[in-house]
């Protein structure tokens, strides 16, 4: 069992250690997120997620997705997938928003 010291994401974790999940987990939850987009609750996507998960990781995970705007909850506590590829791309094309090293 590998355990790091993460910084906080959101008031997700309460001790200064918890467990690192791996990019192929965070796409796992994301991805279950984004296909079942306001069916569960955020405890019925824990225990509904096709790999488990420990509870630690998962709340630095729902943290993480909420931190970078790809999920939110509704007024009765379910997880909705609100990232928006399609407006995303609008926005990275615009001239007026481009970085522009020196």
């Amino acid at each position: 069992m590998q355990m790091r010291y993460v910084s906080k994401v959101g008031d997700a974790s309460k001790s200064k250690t918890s467990r690192s999940p791996t990019l192929q987990t965070v796409l796992m939850v994301e991805k279950f997120i984004e296909e079942e987009s306001g069916g569960y609750t955020k405890t019925q996507v824990f225990k509904n997620l096709p790999k488990k998960v420990m509870w630690p990781t998962f709340q630095v995970i729902m943290a993480y997705l909420e931190s970078i705007n790809k999920i939110a909850y509704d007024k009765d506590g379910y997880v909705v997938y609100i990232w928006s590829p399609e407006l995303g791309q609008k926005y990275k094309d615009r001239i007026d928003l481009a970085w522009k090293a020196k």
